[in-house]
C-alpha cells in the first residue's frame, strides 16, 4: 500500500541492516584464508548467503522508496547509499571467488592484510550509517571520514607497492596476472566502502 508519510525508523533501519550484513560478509571473507589449498566450499556458502540476505535488504529499501511519498533523507541520497552499500558484498563475493581457485603458493599474507583493512573500512561505514539516525554533527562525521580516507590511502598504497613488486620482471606471468587481479579486487572493496562514506559525509553536510 502507497504510504504518504513513513516513520523515519524504516529506512534508518533498513540502512542500518545494510551495512552491518556488508561488514558480515567482509568478515567471513577472512574465514576463507586458513582453508586455501583444501575445501572452501563451506566459506564461499557463508558468503553467497549473506549477499543473499543483502541484496533482500537493498531490494527492501528500493520497495520502500516506491511505496513512500515522504522520506526522513532526500530519496536520491537513501538511493546513493543504497547503491553503495549493495557493491560491498557484491565486490567481496568476486574476492572470495578468486581465492577458492587461486594456488595456495600464490596467496601471499599480503591477501590477509588487505582483508584486515577491509574489515577496518566496514568498520567505519557501520558507525557513519548509524550516525544518520542520530543525527550526527559534521565535526562527528569528519573525524570517521579521515579514518575511512586513512584506511583506504593505506590500501592504495599497499597495491601499487605490490605492483611495483609483480612488475620487476623477477616473477612469472602467470602469478603476475594471477595475484594483479586478486589485488585490485581487494583494492575495489575497499573503495566501495570509501565510496558509501562518501554518501553519509555528503548527506551530513548537506544537513548540518
Amino acid at each position: 500500500m502507497f504510504s504518504l508519510f513513513k516513520k523515519d525508523d524504516t529506512f534508518y533501519t533498513l540502512l542500518e541492516a545494510s551495512a552491518a550484513e556488508a561488514r558480515n560478509c567482509a568478515l567471513l571473507l577472512k574465514d576463507v584464508i586458513p582453508h586455501l589449498g583444501g575445501d572452501t566450499s563451506a566459506q564461499l556458502d557463508a558468503i553467497r548467503q549473506s549477499r543473499r540476505k543483502h541484496k533482500k535488504l537493498t531490494q527492501g529499501i528500493t520497495e520502500e522508496l516506491c511505496k513512500t511519498f515522504i522520506t526522513p533523507l532526500d530519496r536520491e541520497d537513501i538511493e546513493s547509499l543504497n547503491s553503495a552499500l549493495n557493491k560491498v558484498p557484491k565486490t567481496v563475493e568476486k574476492i572470495a571467488e578468486r581465492l577458492s581457485v587461486c594456488p595456495v603458493q600464490f596467496t601471499h599474507d599480503i591477501v590477509s592484510k588487505q582483508i584486515s583493512l577491509l574489515e577496518q573500512a566496514t568498520n567505519e561505514v557501520i558507525s557513519m550509517v548509524g550516525l544518520l539516525r542520530k543525527k550526527a554533527s559534521i565535526d562527528q562525521i569528519q573525524d570517521m571520514q579521515d579514518r575511512l580516507q586513512h584506511i583506504e590511502g593505506d590500501g592504495d598504497k599497499m597495491l601499487m607497492d605490490l605492483l611495483k613488486q609483480l612488475y620487476n620482471g623477477k616473477i612469472e606471468p602467470i602469478e603476475v596476472i594471477i595475484l594483479k587481479d586478486l589485488y585490485e579486487l581487494l583494492e575495489r572493496a575497499i573503495d566501495r566502502c570509501r565510496d558509501a562514506g562518501n554518501v553519509v559525509f555528503q548527506v551530513v553536510l548537506k544537513y548540518s
